[in-house]
């Protein structure tokens, strides 16, 4: 009976940062190898490169990264684990966004993704070109189907995986977060592995990236369409499944409660901030508070964010400020422990 433990590596990467990002897959595949016997790291889409690059892919020494960054993940995997990592892949007829299996310093199989999101915030066909083809690959003893992200979203690179003869589908994911995303994803997945019969297994990254805020959340779907593992939403972690070959079941991993609607947004709304200011390395963040229920909440989301020791509150006042929201300013700043100012703003304008 064969068995694949897999770890959804649920990732925050930095946009550009080859170095950091792949120093970061290493230490996850050593880890994992570390922990169980012939592991099966999962990585989200565009791990290397962060996501998403943006004209950053249109560099010339895109090419030249993307391999300095395989040679050094292959040159690391010197023991049993395989990796499904996310990359950029240059080639002849253009630029590919790709999943590849890695194992023993090898390249065994590589996917491109078919299915190129053109609207909203992404503009993913400025950059690539589409792949046609299913990839299954033997890791281990089983078939497995790969795919990238808006391909869940279609039936057909689904059905293709599972015409190919795959026994598990493996997909990796930027996806942005929404309010009523997971479920949204939930149940869609859930029937594109029902139609096809197989269970899979969606990683997704987390993290923000200028206005964009990824949720995380991934979550392995068993082959009647149910959801049987789920990771947290807003948080990096590393999670471990168990794909039972013989059964076709994936095991291992307990559902998460979900989030209530208000309790996501403020988290996606911290983790967003947390992230504009620290991958950007501002300091701090300087605010003007005025004693109204607006500011206050943005001070509030800053202090959550950052710590109070890096945001500070202007309150500027005029003639028709008045003595509460004056009043009610500095005690908002002195509940949450943050540096508060005044600076009267009469004598400029007069």
């Amino acid at each position: 009976m064969t068995t694949l433990n897999i770890l959804m590596a649920q990732m925050n990467t930095l946009v550009g940062d080859f170095e950091g990002n792949t120093a970061m897959v290493i230490d996850t595949i050593g880890r994992a190898q570390r922990e169980e016997s012939c592991p099966v790291v999962v990585f989200p889409e565009l791990t290397l490169s962060g996501y998403p690059p943006e004209d950053l892919l249109l560099r010339p020494s895109i090419k030249l990264r993307v391999e300095q960054s395989l040679d050094a993940i292959c040159s690391a995997m010197t023991g049993d684990a395989y990796a499904i990592v996310g990359y950029p892949d240059l080639r002849d007829d253009g630029l590919h966004n790709v999943s590849a299996v890695l194992h023993r310093g090898e390249i065994l199989a590589r996917y491109s993704k078919q299915r190129l999101p053109n609207y909203q915030v992404f503009d993913e066909k400025r950059y690539f070109v589409p792949g046609n083809e299913p990839c299954v690959v033997d890791i281990n003893g089983v078939r497995v189907g790969l795919t990238i992200c808006e391909d869940i979203w279609e039936e057909g690179p689904t059905a293709q995986a599972a015409a190919a003869g795959a026994q598990l589908l493996v997909n990796i994911n930027s996806s942005p977060y929404h309010r009523g995303k997971r479920d949204e994803r939930w149940k869609l997945v859930g029937s594109r592995a029902r139609n096809a019969g197989i269970p899979v297994v969606y990683v997704n990254q987390v993290g923000g990236q200028d206005e964009l805020v990824f949720d995380g959340g991934s979550f392995a779907v068993g082959a009647d369409g149910q959801v049987c593992g789920a990771a947290p939403n807003f948080e990096s972690g590393e999670y471990w499944l168990r794909f039972d070959a013989a059964s076709g079941e994936l095991s291992g991993l307990e559902v998460c409660p979900p989030l209530d609607e208000l309790e996501a947004t403020w988290r996606a709304l911290v983790l967003g901030v947390r992230d504009y200011v620290n991958k950007n390395r501002f300091p701090g963040v300087v605010l003007g508070l005025s004693g109204g229920v607006d500011s206050a909440l943005t001070l509030a989301v800053a202090a959550e964010a950052l710590g109070p020791d890096r945001v500070e509150a202007v309150m500027m006042p005029f003639r028709y400020t008045s003595e509460m929201s004056i009043s009610d300013a500095a005690e908002q700043s002195r509940i949450l422990g943050v540096r508060h100012v005044v600076i009267p703003i009469e004598g400029a304008y007069e």
